[in-house]
């Protein structure tokens, strides 16, 4: 593999930026979980209480996913989104991906979870989407 074709795997973490940050909003009546950095084993119970809450309280029954701000993302994150897709999912309800970077989309086409998951292009596409 030369240089041109690194991928965001193959830098070592500590040349990878690091911290995520998770901010939310409600766009007619579907939460919005804006997602920015990187998606690992260290983070992924942070995701995983932004997307289903531990509360004792119903998961919310839509939510948007915009990942247009995830630079890399593991198994970890993988697994968190099958998760809370299945939680939602319990409730009659829906989860989609938005806006995720080449390299994320790639890893979500790898294991499949696009084929579950609605993976749309835009916020604006996955709020809009039937």
């Amino acid at each position: 593999m030369n240089a041109v074709e690194e991928t965001v795997a193959d830098i070592p973490k500590a040349d990878r930026p690091d911290g995520l940050s998770i901010g939310e909003s409600v766009v007619d009546g579907i939460r919005v979980v804006a997602v920015r950095g990187e998606i690992d084993t260290d983070v992924k119970s942070l995701l995983s209480e932004a997307l289903l809450p531990d509360d004792d309280a119903t998961p919310p029954l839509r939510i948007v996913v915009d990942l247009s701000g995830v630079t890399f993302m593991d198994s970890s994150g993988i697994n968190v989104l099958v998760a809370a897709h299945r939680a939602i999912s319990d409730t009659e309800g829906w989860l989609r991906i938005a806006a995720a970077q080449t390299a994320v989309l790639r890893v979500l086409h790898i294991v499949g979870l696009d084929a579950v998951v609605p993976c749309h292009a835009t916020v604006e596409q996955a709020l809009s989407s039937p």
